[in-house]
């Protein structure tokens, strides 16, 4: 299985791509962030996160998209632009007829590190370890989108079962 997981944000949005094997094994094929400038106008930022979704997706051509679930921070300003964010990647997955998955920060950090309240620098620790990665992923955006897309190679096969014994 090959998914891409997105973090997403206006700044800074991260994408990674890891293919999975049946067991747990998973390895890096791609990851980048796509930086806008907070002073460029907001439809320019969003559609140039949506093109590199496009793009990405158009080279790794994954099998599902996994983006981080939004949740009410309390910054609204920073809530609004993530969703904003994460809902054109979303479109660009509709647009290529992908699958989306969303997970919260809680079950990626639960899933990849083993506890659901662990900091950024233990889920960048534990990507790079399972990523079996020379260095560290820079900066902590590029770590957590492939956190999500080890999250849900990890955790598709139960969520398809759970699907099958409720239908």
């Amino acid at each position: 299985m090959r998914v891409l997981g997105i973090d997403p944000g206006l700044t800074r949005c991260g994408m990674g791509v890891v293919d999975a094997d049946a067991g747990r094994a998973v390895r890096l094929v791609s990851v980048q962030v796509v930086a806008t400038p907070a002073d460029q106008d907001i439809a320019l930022r969003l559609q140039t996160i949506h093109r590199a979704a496009v793009d990405l997706i158009r080279a790794a051509r994954p099998d599902v998209v996994a983006v981080e679930r939004v949740f009410t921070q309390s910054n609204v300003r920073t809530a609004t632009g993530t969703a904003q964010a994460a809902g054109v990647v979303l479109l660009a997955a509709a647009e290529h007829a992908l699958p989306v998955a969303l997970h919260t920060p809680s079950e990626v950090k639960a899933a990849v590190t083993g506890n659901g309240r662990a900091d950024k620098a233990q889920v960048t620790d534990m990507v790079t370890r399972l990523l079996r990665l020379p260095q560290r992923p820079r900066p902590a955006d590029a770590a957590d989108a492939l956190a999500l897309a080890i999250c849900h190679a990890w955790r598709a096969p139960l969520i398809r079962k759970l699907k099958e014994a409720s239908a």
